[in-house]
């Protein structure tokens, strides 16, 4: 990307409208603009930091065998009357909207009805399953305040899972397997040591459910975690009966706030029963599927991420997110014809500040937009046959050979 020809501005000013960090600092950097309240657009370098944060986690589902698909937003209001959850009263986050022959139609908050109504097409027998589902969607919810930048949208961009299975042992396999691909998913993208599977609620379906809390002082949920943190919990859970059926009495917690940015969840027949997803097993006996569902909050990661490593000069992207990974700079005449040498070929991974702007506003703009790496090329490096290279996260800077830089 050349500076130059993007239509993105950074922005000197926060945006009166928006008080989250995540929120102030992603607007002025250019990587998303806001439409409404809980409603934003992604630009250029924004996209590109979503779609790494997909790429990571379609890399790490496909290892373990699962197929990504793409299903549609509108929602047929049937399904999800089976289940009684297209009421107002049952779910009150809907968005509707008046189709012009009559009726309405939803847009899907989640995706449990229609993947479970889809796939009574596909699935007849045991040799049918296990399957493993999931796709990167746009969720809808009509939050009564959308608030934290792009931790709380009324839109926002999300990866569901779904799995089914013959028995409950199988899929108690496969949660294994998910719980897995999501610490080396968080792992991958910077936060693995900050985020914690934490002890939740399982409703009417299990005794627990999971969910994956990034500490950040800004997050909605409070979880208590002990010395070694083997045990962490959601606060909705932590009462002295669960501390005693973890084994976890006596133990000293301490307290901190959260931002969810995933789950998983034993489903089992709560779908599959009222929808009629069945199966034809080995003796010629009709059964019920078995379910999972497994999700992650793609533009809520973004957001977090930011949250999470941004400081007082503006973002600071982790190299496996960041939309590039080097920021590069030419002062002088010579140095400006070196770093158009360094780009070409490069354009995948350099952000190329061409702008006829000062120095100055260009380290500046560097350390807003928080690519891991500014390559600085003047008169004064070309001197010593090098260039400056300065860590975004250390700020540290080191001259460094020019040969050694193009294999660096």
């Amino acid at each position: 990307m050349r500076f130059s020809k993007t239509f993105v501005k950074t922005l000197r000013t926060a945006p009166k409208d928006e008080t989250a960090k995540n929120g102030i600092l992603l607007t002025r950097a250019g990587y998303i603009h806001k439409e409404m309240a809980g409603v934003y657009d992604y630009l250029p370098l924004g996209l590109r930091v979503l779609e790494n944060i997909k790429g990571i986690i379609r890399e790490e589902l496909n290892s373990i065998g699962c197929e990504e698909v793409l299903m549609s937003a509108l929602q047929n209001p049937e399904p999800w009357e089976k289940t009684g959850r297209f009421s107002d009263q049952e779910v009150d986050i809907w968005f509707k909207t008046a189709l012009a022959s009559g009726g309405e139609l939803g847009l899907a908050p989640t995706h449990e009805e229609p993947i479970t109504t889809m796939l009574k097409s596909y699935i007849s027998s045991y040799k049918d399953l296990p399957l493993y589902v999931y796709q990167f969607q746009t969720k809808f919810r009509n939050e009564l305040r959308a608030k934290s930048g792009i931790l709380r949208g009324r839109e926002f961009l999300m990866k569901d899972l779904y799995s089914f299975h013959t028995s409950e042992k199988d899929l108690d396999e496969f949660y294994a397997k998910v719980e897995r691909a999501y610490g080396r998913i968080f792992a991958r993208l910077g936060i693995g040591e900050d985020t914690y599977e934490t002890f939740a609620s399982g409703g009417i379906f299990s005794k627990y459910s999971h969910e994956f809390q990034t500490v950040l002082p800004v997050g909605e949920d409070t979880i208590y975690y002990n010395t070694d943190k083997s045990v962490v919990l959601n606060k909705e859970v932590y009462t002295p009966e669960v501390l005693a059926d973890l084994k976890a009495e006596g133990q000293k917690f301490d307290e901190t706030t959260a931002a969810e940015i995933g789950n998983i969840f034993k489903l089992k027949f709560k779908y599959s029963e009222p929808l009629g997803l069945k199966y034809i097993d080995e003796n010629n006996s009709q059964q019920t599927v078995y379910m999972g569902c497994y999700g992650i909050g793609v533009s809520r990661l973004m957001g977090v991420i930011a949250e999470k490593f941004a400081d007082d000069k503006g973002l600071s992207w982790p190299e496996t997110v960041a939309p590039y990974r080097y920021y590069l700079v030419g002062i002088g005449e010579k140095g400006t014809a070196a770093a158009e040498e360094f780009y070409r070929g490069r354009e995948d991974e350099v952000l190329y500040d061409d702008r006829s702007v000062r120095p100055g506003e260009k380290f500046a703009d560097a350390e807003l937009i928080g690519i891991p790496y500014r390559v600085v090329l003047s008169d004064k490096t070309l001197a010593e046959d090098a260039a400056e290279l300065t860590d975004r996260r250390t700020g540290e800077s080191q001259m460094i050979k020019i040969a050694d830089l193009m294999q660096y």
